[in-house]
């Protein structure tokens, strides 16, 4: 199994990050790699995982260290996730969803275009939330997805009305990670009023209680890959939230997020994560080193070690510009920095599936059994590349256009108006243009 030391260069990484990830890299060895298997089989919640995680503490990475948390940038956070899905995919994708809702508090507050009265708004709200998962060990989850559309093309279709002392909330979220095991649900709405169109403009987040009346959890969940994610649907009827509940003001996420684009990007560490563990797998597998398994010595083939030295060139390049796009994540970047990233994302979501695809051929037959991990691992890696709103297609045609047209150039680029390129950063061109 690989070493922290074996791809990134430690002098950049700060001591405190260093022992959290060689931790989590016990945690996964002892805990969730035995655990990962049953949790596949039975598509069931890790919820061990995430006892173990909150006793570390580690559900508050991204909560700045005044609040009780470890402070944690987001782009030591990303290694952290990455760390936690060489065991198992499906607790690293819950916990960014867990992650996000914190980091968006955290990250969203410090941007510059926030006013003093609109940041004075803020800080109660995000102290809120942050003690609650400190304190309680809450964790958090974060339905986005309402099926069938990207939720950047159109306001969500997730409607609050104000009522005395609240709103109200009904809707319906698709692929609700974590349903019916987190304890706060972060919704995203739009809020509606008579006679008014619904308006990316009126965007509001809440974060409503699990037990709240009016909120369920329905459906079954049997998909190919994920399985422990439990993403089932979320149903919200006339589930009413005051204005403690919300997690940031009215108009917040709409002049922020379109502003700090990486934040859309947190689903990767899990799959470059999962990439590392796949190559992992083979190469131990091919030493005779698999717990469970004969020692054999599978080397001598000169055809596998000329395919691990083709899965290493391309672990290696997807994981240097992984790196490099998140050591550079933050508000306001450049167009050169969101091109990184774009490319990062794609890399990894494409990567991950070749890297597993090969795994298994260079493995050979006994890698294709459901007891061993990396049948697991190829059928979770399929599962990047289609998650809004960074598709792989949307990749490509979002650095297509920001490579060959200017930034005054965008909005008339061919295909604009069809609304596919809702969530592709423009820059100075208008803060509320990805989300309108």
């Amino acid at each position: 199994m690989s070493d922290i030391a074996d791809y990134y260069d430690l002098s950049r990484i700060r001591p405190e990050v260093q022992a959290v990830l060689r931790r989590v890299n016990e945690l996964g060895r002892e805990k969730f790699a035995p655990r990962s298997a049953q949790v596949d089989i039975d598509a069931s919640f890790p919820v061990e995982n995430y006892k173990d995680l909150a006793d570390e503490g580690f559900l508050g990475l991204c909560i700045p260290e005044e609040f009780g948390g470890m402070g944690f940038s987001m782009f030591e956070y990303a290694m952290v996730g990455a760390e936690i899905a060489k065991f198992c995919g499906a607790t690293a994708l819950t916990f960014n969803m867990h992650n996000s809702s914190m980091a968006w508090s955290r990250f969203m507050y410090d941007m510059p275009n926030l006013t003093p009265e609109e940041k004075a708004a803020f800080a109660p709200l995000r102290e809120r939330q942050f003690r609650r998962a400190i304190a309680e060990k809450a964790i958090f989850s974060q339905p986005i997805s309402e099926g069938g559309q990207n939720w950047t093309s159109k306001p969500n279709q997730t409607q609050c009305r104000k009522v005395d002392g609240g709103w109200k909330i009904s809707g319906f979220k698709k692929f609700a990670s974590l349903a019916g095991y987190c304890d706060y649900y972060t919704i995203v709405c739009t809020e509606v009023f008579e006679g008014i169109e619904p308006r990316h403009e009126d965007t509001v987040l809440f974060v409503v209680h699990k037990d709240a009346p009016g909120l369920s959890v329905k459906g079954e969940w049997d998909p190919l890959g994920m399985r422990g994610t439990n993403s089932r649907d979320l149903i919200l009827k006339d589930v009413f939230v005051t204005a403690d509940d919300m997690l940031m003001p009215p108009g917040i996420f709409g002049k922020t997020l379109p502003n700090w684009p990486h934040m859309m990007a947190t689903l990767s560490p899990t799959y470059m994560g999962l990439a590392q563990g796949a190559y992992d797998f083979m190469v131990d597998y091919l030493k005779g080193k698999t717990p469970g398994q004969p020692p054999i010595d599978r080397r001598m083939y000169a055809t596998k070690r000329i395919t691990v030295g083709k899965m290493y060139a391309r672990l290696a390049n997807m994981r240097a510009l992984w790196w490099q796009a998140f050591s550079e994540c933050k508000g306001f970047p450049s167009k050169g920095e969101v091109m990184r990233m774009y490319a990062a994302q794609y890399n990894v979501m494409e990567g991950v599936q070749e890297i597993a695809a090969l795994a298994i051929r260079t493995a050979g037959g006994q890698s294709m059994l459901k007891s061993m991990p990396l049948e697991r691992m190829y059928r979770d890696s399929r599962c990047g590349a289609l998650m809004l709103p960074y598709t792989s297609e949307i990749m490509e045609d979002y650095m297509g256009v920001l490579a060959l047209y200017e930034m005054d150039e965008i909005d008339s680029a061919p295909g604009d108006e069809g609304a596919a390129r809702n969530s592709l950063w423009r820059g100075d061109s208008g803060t509320l243009r990805m989300l309108r």
